[in-house]
């Protein structure tokens, strides 16, 4: 009798060094990215760093903040006898599902923060322009981005990975007054927060998911890298 064994051979320590140093390299650039970033929305370097290590832990919390319930159509089977003889008869019925909606910490509340910082920041430094021109930014940011997004059944709300970015950098050299990282932060993160998430909330029931988190990819989430991509683009 012939035996076989899959034999996995174990990974070397230079091949384990090699991977640790790639992580490592790949931990500081992305890290002194998004440091800069919000260090161009005025922020000190100090907090940009524990803002970025906050958004990167917090890419593993979600926090349930609504349930929906939908109706989906389903496929049965129920027997039925015919002079004794049981046939299966396929027939649809209606199935009611639970769906959770949760806000990730990390992808969406952290971007929040940030954008409600420079906006009260704003009002603290009596810059009312830049404040309302932010704000409209926001409002033209939003509407695009509901235009652009479309709910995946099974995948989400998708949309154009560049599309929020290249709009806030557009938005932002129209409307930044002075201070276009912050005009394109805003509107980067917000227009895809409102436009493609809330403005979709009666739509994300149907996506047949148990559980929809917003800005569930954390730090590579949309709604996150779209500020930081396009305060670095202004």
């Amino acid at each position: 009798m012939n035996s076989r064994r899959l034999i996995v051979p174990p990974v070397s320590i230079p091949v384990l060094i090699v991977m640790f140093l790639l992580f490592v390299i790949l931990f500081v650039f992305f890290s002194s990215i998004v440091t800069a970033a919000f260090e161009r929305l005025g922020i000190p370097p100090q907090v940009a760093y524990a803002l970025f290590l906050f958004a990167l832990f917090g890419s593993f919390i979600n926090i349930p903040i609504a349930e929906k319930i939908s109706h989906e159509p389903v496929l049965r089977v129920r027997e039925v006898r015919f002079f004794g003889i049981p046939y299966p008869v396929p027939y649809f019925d209606w199935e009611e599902r639970k769906v959770i909606i949760a806000v990730n910490v990390g992808g969406a509340l952290v971007p929040l923060s940030v954008v409600i910082y420079g906006l009260l920041r704003t009002i603290y430094l009596g810059q009312f322009g830049l404040l309302f021109n932010t704000l409209v930014a926001i409002a033209i940011a939003s509407l695009f981005s509901n235009a652009v997004a479309k709910p995946v059944k099974g995948l989400g709300i998708a949309m154009p990975m560049l599309f929020p970015p290249l709009m806030a950098v557009i938005l932002a050299l129209f409307l930044g007054d002075g201070n276009p990282p912050l005009v394109a932060y805003a509107s980067g993160t917000m227009g895809v927060l409102i436009g493609a998430d809330l403005m979709n909330w009666n739509k994300i029931k149907n996506l047949g998911a148990p559980m929809v988190s917003i800005g569930g990819a954390g730090t590579f989430d949309g709604i996150f890298l779209a500020g930081i991509i396009a305060v670095l683009l202004a």
